[in-house]
């Protein structure tokens, strides 16, 4: 099964009673408004999920600005959700992907492995018309799942700054150029990395993601095969989020997943030993 799932399909599931867990990755920047509209609005059965609590760890300036959690708080909100094997998981967000592909690639680097993503998310769900409900959402019967961290291949900031592969930035041009920078202490990317924005591999206007076609086409540009190593490449973005998004798109048009530095751009740049790259 690939790693996106249509409306429709995950909408039959639930209308013929199918088992699965589907969590809500919804994040605002205002404490509680996330809880608040998950309450007020979701997909039935949905679990909440906070991304910032459950998905990453104390942010910093030596780790970043979402760093891996620990494995004891994966595990530990995987437990709650009632996440088991044999159970697939279903995960979505507003619609960006960012939260749910966030939640994707942290529940597989743990070890759980059927997890997918609700293509477009809760705006192409509530654009098709499928039901919705209020509430506090589905009740989940704890389970004891033994997770172990590792599944997925990942990168220290040590790791890439003696890294003599491939780099790839999925964050956008400007970004990545230098020209634009909000989030983080410096504008730029590291030294020798490749652009490839995460927003080449979807649709401008539904946040779908574009055919294993597609993907593989924009991805060879860069010189990324299905025969690429994925130790050969890594990953990064600004915190994890972009470059989670880039992988779920990979692993969907069948390309290896490759390296996740999850530290990223804001982890790089925070430290002014780093060296930097524009294109100003």
């Amino acid at each position: 099964m690939s790693v996106f799932v249509s409306a429709a399909e995950l909408n039959e599931r639930i209308q013929t009673g199918q088992k699965q867990t589907i969590l809500a990755c919804l994040w605002e920047p205002k404490a509680g408004k996330a809880w608040s509209k998950f309450q007020s609005e979701h997909i039935p059965t949905a679990l909440f999920c906070d991304p910032s609590a459950q998905l990453a760890s104390m942010p910093g300036r030596e780790v970043g600005r979402n760093p891996l959690p620990s494995l004891e708080t994966v595990a530990k909100a995987a437990a709650g959700w009632g996440i088991e094997r044999g159970r697939p998981v279903y995960l979505y967000d507003g619609g960006n992907g960012l939260f749910a592909a966030r939640a994707w690639w942290v529940l597989r680097w743990a070890g759980v492995e059927d997890v997918h993503i609700l293509d477009g998310g809760f705006a192409n769900w509530d654009t098709t018309g499928y039901p919705t409900v209020a509430g506090p959402g589905g009740v989940a019967v704890p389970r004891a799942i033994e997770l172990s961290e590792g599944h997925l291949p990942t990168a220290t900031i040590d790791e890439v700054r003696g890294f003599e592969g491939m780099l790839i930035d999925a964050r956008g041009a400007r970004r990545f150029e230098g020209r634009r920078e909000i989030l983080d202490l410096r504008a730029g990317h590291i030294p020798g990395a490749l652009n490839v924005p995460v927003a080449d591999l979807y649709d401008e206007e539904t946040n779908t993601v574009k055919s294993a076609d597609a993907v593989r086409d924009r991805l060879a540009q860069a010189g990324v095969t299905q025969n690429t190593d994925p130790a050969s490449v890594i990953v990064y973005s600004g915190s994890g989020n972009h470059s989670a998004l880039l992988l779920a798109a990979l692993e969907n048009a069948g390309l290896p997943l490759l390296t996740h530095y999850v530290g990223g751009w804001s982890q790089w740049s925070a430290d002014r030993n780093n060296p930097i790259a524009t294109h100003v």
